[in-house]
């Protein structure tokens, strides 16, 4: 298990021992927050960077193949470059949802 799993798990008990003691939880929500935050974080940075290498392998065999390398078949290039496009559109639907609901959040009356 990671440490950050680690420690949202750790928070996530103290939340709750502080729910059943009756004590406020501002302090552990807002660990938790944090937490939650970073691992978010993290995971799009990791994606948005796995699109990315994905792309520029895309790429690389596609100039491989063009250059006339007798390794690299056309059905190779076609399939990465699939799983590129499909990697790209999978990111730029999230990010567009993201979006959507900061919206929604931002426009909420308080």
């Amino acid at each position: 298990m990671s440490d950050v799993a680690i420690n949202q798990v750790l928070a996530q008990m103290r939340s709750m021992q502080t729910l059943a003691q009756g004590q406020s939880i501002g302090s552990e929500l807002r660990a938790t927050e944090a937490v939650s935050s970073s691992q978010f974080s993290n995971l799009m940075t990791q994606s948005i960077a796995d699109v990315n290498t994905s792309m520029q392998e895309s790429k690389a065999v596609t100039a491989a193949f063009e250059s006339g390398d007798p390794s690299v078949s056309l059905a190779e290039v076609m399939i990465t470059a699939q799983k590129a496009s499909l990697q790209f559109t999978g990111m730029t639907e999230v990010r567009n949802k993201l979006l959507t609901a900061y919206q929604e959040v931002m426009n909420m009356p308080v």
